[in-house]
């Protein structure tokens, strides 16, 4: 009975290598051991798995190591670069948002500014307008007063003339014209009624 599964590899291994005999049956030939050409299949296997130990092992567990650091450093790396790259997009959205509050501030400030210069402009406006309505009105009443002064000289100078042909004899023209004057003022005093 064969102890362990390497015997009997190298046991199926020396029985596919040695030639079949003819006379003898396939089922004893299958189950029939060589001892020396076991052996040296064995020495060979140990010898092949000692020389790729020393050989063949560390090499292929250094590369290995090696491509395990250098896939490690990778996602190391990956990981940096999305880090930073997530801390420039948040960044750049800071900056977006900053800048569109800049952006909304000065049209406020634009809008402040315009509401500012209008109403500066209907104030200065009003104040033009009601500087204009006085000077207006002043001049106005001058005109009046002096039209008024202006058709009180004419009456007189008619009333004179026409009192001076009635009564030229009788009274002087400079009474006359006193005469006619107070008249008129008394008129004016009380407000157009005849005294």
């Amino acid at each position: 009975m064969i102890a362990t599964p390497a015997a009997a590899l190298k046991a199926g291994v020396a029985l596919a290598a040695a030639p079949p005999l003819a006379e003898e049956s396939t089922w004893d030939s299958l189950f029939s051991i060589d001892f020396g050409l076991a052996f040296w299949n064995v020495l060979t296997f140990l010898t092949l798995l000692v020389v790729l130990g020393v050989f063949g092992w560390r090499p292929m567990m250094a590369a290995l190591a090696a491509r395990e650091k250098g896939i490690q450093d990778n996602i190391d790396d990956a990981r940096r670069q999305r880090d930073e790259a997530e801390a420039l997009l948040a960044e750049y959205r800071e900056q977006l948002a900053e800048g569109r509050r800049q952006a909304q501030a000065m049209v406020a400030e634009g809008r402040e500014a315009a509401d500012a210069l209008r109403k500066e402009l209907e104030a200065k406006a009003r104040e033009e307008t009601q500087a204009m309505l006085a000077n207006a009105r002043r001049e106005i009443s001058r005109e009046r007063e002096a039209a008024v002064e202006a058709v009180r000289r004419e009456s007189v100078d008619v009333a004179i003339a026409v009192a001076s042909r009635l009564l030229s004899e009788r009274l002087d023209s400079q009474r006359d014209r006193q005469l006619a004057i107070d008249y008129i003022d008394d008129l004016s005093d009380s407000g157009g009624a005849l005294a």
